[in-house]
């Protein structure tokens, strides 16, 4: 009963996080799935993956139904990260779990830092996205989805926001549809493990998180979008300190 209230519990931080972020579902469901819910890292990225993606096409729909995905964009960083996401999920049974925590820790720390930094004031519109940088984004995210297990949101945001120059809320929405897309090309590749996973506790998992991928879309319109993702950047950093701290003990 203990465990079932944590995934519940976890499923509903997860889900807050990726409505009112677009990313950070997976950077933190992976952390809980293995430290509370004693998964083994290799079945929490892929639970992470099934769970992500049913979180991110429910917060998907609340988003362009505001009009925040700019589907132009979405498209060009999901269709280019598709075979890189495959190719990489299928390379992570033969990786080594510590290099794999130690990786997922390094990328969550980096993508915070970035966040931090003042974002440029130039803004583009639907017209002006840059088909070259977006695809070359999308690629690299579509491979570290397929790696480490994650959705891609974490870093898919700041990528649209820094590459691209989207406004915060159009990076939210936009960045949701890049992480069904590459959650779903890596659990192509991961069929095997999922047939293994413990249902008992991803599916009460994922419930809360669509529950509260809803909240966190209300939450996205009432605070500002600077201040979220400062909150989601000091997040990560914490996670990501935790988790290299664990692999190096």
């Amino acid at each position: 009963m203990t465990v079932l209230i944590l995934a519940l519990t976890a499923g509903v931080v997860v889900g807050l996080v990726l409505g009112a972020l677009g990313g950070g579902g997976s950077v933190l469901a992976v952390p809980a799935l293995i430290y509370l819910l004693g998964f083994t890292p290799a079945a929490a990225t892929t639970a992470s993956l099934i769970i992500v993606t049913a979180t991110s096409l429910t917060a998907l729909y609340a988003h362009a139904r505001a009009g925040h995905v700019r589907w132009k964009a979405g498209a060009a960083f999901a269709a280019a990260g598709i075979l890189p996401a495959a190719a990489a999920g299928a390379a992570t049974a033969h990786l080594p779990q510590t290099a794999l925590t130690v990786a997922f820790a390094a990328i969550a720390a980096l993508s915070a830092i970035k966040m931090l930094r003042p974002a440029g004031t130039a803004r583009l519109k639907e017209g002006g996205v840059r088909p070259g940088k977006a695809a070359g984004a999308g690629a690299a995210l579509g491979a570290l989805t397929g790696l480490l297990g994650v959705g891609g949101g974490f870093l898919a945001v700041p990528a649209l926001v820094t590459v691209l120059a989207f406004e915060m809320d159009a990076a939210v929405g936009t960045s949701l549809l890049v992480i069904a897309v590459n959650s779903l090309a890596s659990l192509a590749t991961r069929s095997g493990t999922a047939a293994s996973l413990d249902w008992a506790l991803i599916g009460p998992f994922i419930a809360t998180a669509i529950l509260g991928a809803w909240y966190g879309k209300r939450i996205a319109a009432k605070v500002s979008a600077t201040h979220l993702q400062r909150i989601f950047a000091m997040v990560l950093l914490a996670v990501a300190a935790f988790m290299l701290a664990d692999a190096v003990t």
